[in-house]
């Protein structure tokens, strides 16, 4: 399947998905077997298509217009809905297949006379199904005089326009940062000015300068290994402060073991035996917790290093800093000149010396709106590699995103651009991301394996195996700076600023425990994901269960990789603490939510799995 051919639009991607299913022989001879009404199928196809029509258009206008925003909410709704109902078509087709292998002689009768059957109650809920979803697409198709939906053809990336692999620029240089990684590594290998603390040094800057990158090629440089550290160690801390957590982190990181003690009292022990008289340089990324008494709890073992002992912080606010008593070194936005190079060097083509002379001035222009931001040079850059044309250029210089609404004002344009030139099919599992917490480190594999088990992975008349479809489909994001690689092998990760991008995309139908306002999961909701400690914290989890056309059920967490729990104790923990009922069973989740396709009961140790899985 070609989905960028049919439009740029994410709304495209998942229509292809329906187009695809409904012209199948498997569905057109189910209707036509069971005396369905087969015109359902060719005016559903029309519909969508009209749809699809204005799918560009309103994703476009959804940022200005609110009543367009709801258009294309319940146009999903109605497509996924449409999804779910050929779904169940697969489902009876494969599960009648299965039967007849392990039972044909009683199921030669059976299925024939299921088939002469014109109108069992399945065959009647597929076809009511698919008349509601039709009424719905007509209604809504019919609302776009009101709405100002103009149909049109996208003209964003078509296959030609594909970014290779091999064209990932290897960054060895951040430009504009020299005397700012000069500054940090003179203060970390000079004589220490405080014997008895570890000194602190905080980088503080809005998100998208760079904070995180100049302190890894600090942390990397050979001047650091000079200054002979004992240890070494570097900790993502995140949005998400938990004095036990983070300790226990530290710890981790120190002696690559495993802590599943839940007392404070005996991780710090542990950690200050491990630091105890022993020289380190600590590196806490993307700290957001500014609270004093905590960050004293946290560092109350660290202050047993020896002298010389650093702590490098990364923070996009001062206050940070301050409920840290560290120094501060204030990262500033890059100078023109500086823009230019970062710019340039991820819009050049393989083999190109220089932009020409026109694409120059179009790209100035362009570098002028991106306000110094190291992120956004670097993405419209690598969004610009891909256009061959001035055209395409000057349509990016002049395009309405640069003017997004002061409410939309989390969502930089140059990203929202980049997001908005991928093809429809990237959008897709781009989008699928807004289900991972901030700085979560990913693997590449496992990814695809979501990816896959949502349906997102095409090949045209399936000549390639869907892994290696999604191969190709990470490392097309990969090269455009929608993914970066982590601190550690094998590892990936979503800058901040993408990630709030996949869920703003993604939030209707996207639900993530904590990060999501509001006291209840809405019914509309295709995926969810939650991390155990939060849980407990959130009074309506109940509501998950009104969730019934749920796809997606991922426990998620940084900790889930180094911690292992019974399931027994979690479900011991949510069901029966007496300060919070939690009212959903395994049982439950199976026999409500039929149309799970990502299942995951990743980090538990023991799990009894009961027999209503069946009913899925």
């Amino acid at each position: 399947m070609a989905a960028e051919l049919v439009g740029g639009a994410l709304l495209s991607a998942f229509l292809q998905v329906a187009f695809d299913r409904l012209a199948s022989p498997q569905v057109v001879d189910f209707f036509r077997r069971r005396k369905l009404d087969e015109k359902l199928l060719g005016n559903l196809n029309i519909m969508l298509h009209s749809i699809n029509a204005l799918a560009d258009d309103a994703e476009l206008r959804q940022f200005k217009d609110p009543h367009v925003k709801a258009w294309l909410f319940a146009v999903k709704e109605a497509v996924f809905d449409a999804e779910d109902l050929l779904g169940e078509i697969d489902y009876e087709l494969t599960r009648s297949q299965v039967e007849a292998q392990y039972e044909p002689q009683t199921l030669t009768y059976k299925v024939s006379n299921f088939f002469n059957s014109t109108f069992t109650s399945f065959n009647k809920k597929i076809e009511l199904g698919m008349k509601e979803v039709l009424e719905k697409l007509e209604y809504l198709a019919k609302q776009k005089g009101a709405l100002g939906l103009k149909e049109g053809s996208y003209s964003g990336d078509g296959s030609g326009s594909k970014v290779s692999s091999s064209s990932l620029v290897v960054e060895s240089v951040i430009y504009g940062r020299v005397a700012d990684k000069d500054i940090i590594i003179n203060w970390l290998t000079s004589e220490t000015d405080n014997p008895n603390h570890p000194s602190i040094l905080s980088i503080v800057g809005m998100s998208g300068l760079g904070k995180t990158t100049l302190a890894q090629h600090v942390y990397n440089d050979p001047k650091i290994e000079d200054a002979k550290f004992d240890i070494k160690v570097w900790v993502c801390v995140s949005d998400h402060f938990h004095v036990l957590t983070v300790t226990r982190t530290i710890f981790e990181a120190i002696t690559n073991q495993k802590d599943d003690s839940g007392n404070l009292e005996m991780v710090h022990k542990k950690l200050k035996e491990n630091l105890s008289k022993r020289k380190f340089l600590l590196v806490l990324d993307d700290v957001w917790n500014a609270r004093r008494e905590e960050w004293e709890a946290v560092q109350t073992p660290l202050r047993y290093g020896a002298p010389g002992s650093r702590i490098l912080v990364t923070t996009r606010g001062e206050k940070v800093a301050s409920s840290m008593r560290s120094k501060v070194h204030l990262l500033k936005q890059l100078q023109e000149d500086e823009c230019w190079k970062v710019f340039e060097n991820h819009a050049l083509k393989d083999g190109d010396i220089e932009l020409n002379d026109e694409l120059k001035e179009i790209g100035r222009r362009i570098v002028e709106k991106c306000n110094g931001l190291p992120l956004a040079l670097k993405a419209i850059g690598c969004l610009l590699r891909t256009k061959s044309s001035i055209s395409d250029w000057k349509k990016i210089l002049e395009s309405d995103i640069w003017e997004l609404p002061k409410e939309h004002s989390e969502i930089i344009p140059a990203l929202f651009l980049s997001y908005r030139y991928l093809p429809s099919h990237l959008k897709m599992c781009f989008a699928y991301c807004a289900l991972f917490p901030k700085d979560y480190e990913f693997v590449k594999e496992e990814l695809i394996l979501l990816w896959m088990a949502q349906n997102f992975l095409q090949s045209p008349e399936q000549i390639r195996h869907p892994e290696e479809v999604g191969e190709e489909y990470f490392n097309d994001l990969l090269s455009r700076s929608f993914f970066q690689q982590s601190s550690f092998v094998g590892h990936f990760v979503i800058h901040d600023l993408l990630n709030d991008l996949a869920k703003y995309v993604s939030m209707d139908f996207c639900f993530r425990l904590k990060f999501d306002k509001g006291r209840c999961i809405p019914k509309t909701t295709r995926h969810f994901s939650f991390e155990f400690r939060d849980v407990k914290s959130f009074d309506g989890i109940e509501s998950l269960g009104d969730a019934k056309r749920l796809r997606s059920f991922l426990p998620i967490s940084q900790t889930l990789r180094h911690l292992k729990i019974s399931i027994d104790d979690f479900l011991s923990w949510i069901q029966f603490d007496p300060q919070w009922d939690f009212k959903i069973s395994m049982h439950d989740l199976f026999s409500k939510m039929k149309f799970l396709r990502v299942l995951s009961f990743s980090g538990f140790r023991h799990l009894e799995v009961p027999d209503s899985i069946g009913d899925l």
